[in-house]
């Protein structure tokens, strides 16, 4: 499965299913393209969004393609031999880590647009290993660059993480290929509706911090019922539970829009 995800309101924008063998590069394209129908951006809204790709999607000739399109990029290289021989180029290493090191050198090749370059270089098993990144990003050094691509994994991680543990995803799986797709649209589906209730219905409360799993299993298996009437929303909840007196004025603000 490839997914895209907006991290501000944790919100899924995009997701399909390719087979186990399909490589992430070719999955980029029609995310990217998805993106743009899905948000509606125009040419001159592409200049603000910033594309972080990890190093399956990091080719040369994705990241020219997205340069093209005004976007910005944060992206971790592919090629293993490119980030050993820029590391030869590196003349001054700053420490960024206890055992981690980071240099910045000139772009391999032109990529249409100005670009920055880091090296990272990291002792693992008694060697060091290299790996470098890009970004059109003007940041203030090269640790805020590093620091900065690290935290956006870390929120796609999790995000994958609360979805396997709250809405199942890893559990439940179809046999036929088309089944799958409509199970990860559902899911989405799913997903999506639980970031907007958290959003602008736990914002200011003392649930505010709950991620999926948690909303499924404390807050929405309350027993209760909901009742329409005269354009006006009633909510009873079982007074007994803990969570029953505040979670109905979030219901209530929710469903009043």
């Amino acid at each position: 499965m490839a997914r895209l995800s907006a991290i501000q309101e944790g919100e899924t924008i995009w997701s399909a299913v390719y087979p186990g063998n399909y490589h992430t590069v070719h999955c980029l394209q029609p995310a990217v393209e998805a993106t743009e129908t899905a948000l509606e951006l125009s040419p001159q809204q592409r200049r603000r969004p910033v594309w972080r790709l990890d190093g399956g999607a990091g080719s040369d000739e994705l990241l020219i393609w997205l340069l093209a399109r005004d976007y910005h990029i944060m992206a971790k290289g592919m090629s293993n031999r490119r980030a050993e021989a820029l590391a030869r180029q590196v003349q001054r290493w700053d420490s960024y880590t206890e055992d981690a090191w980071l240099g910045e050198v000139a772009p391999p090749i032109d990529y249409g647009r100005p670009v920055r370059v880091f090296v990272k270089r990291r002792w693992k098993d008694g060697q060091f290993q290299h790996s470098y990144y890009i970004s059109t990003l003007a940041l203030p050094s090269k640790g805020c660059f590093l620091r900065l691509y690290d935290e956006g994994g870390g929120a796609k991680v999790e995000q994958f993480r609360n979805d396997k543990s709250g809405l199942g995803l890893e559990a439940r799986r179809k046999r036929s290929f088309t089944g799958q797709q409509g199970y990860i649209l559902l899911t989405d589906l799913a997903h999506n509706l639980l970031a907007d209730f958290a959003h602008r219905g736990l914002a200011s409360s003392s649930f505010a911090g709950y991620g999926p799993k948690r909303i499924v299993r404390d807050l929405l298996k309350m027993p209760g019922l909901v009742s329409l009437t005269d354009d006006q929303v009633r909510i009873d909840l079982l007074s007994q539970n803990q969570f029953a007196e505040e979670l109905a004025m979030c219901l209530v603000r929710y469903c009043s829009g």
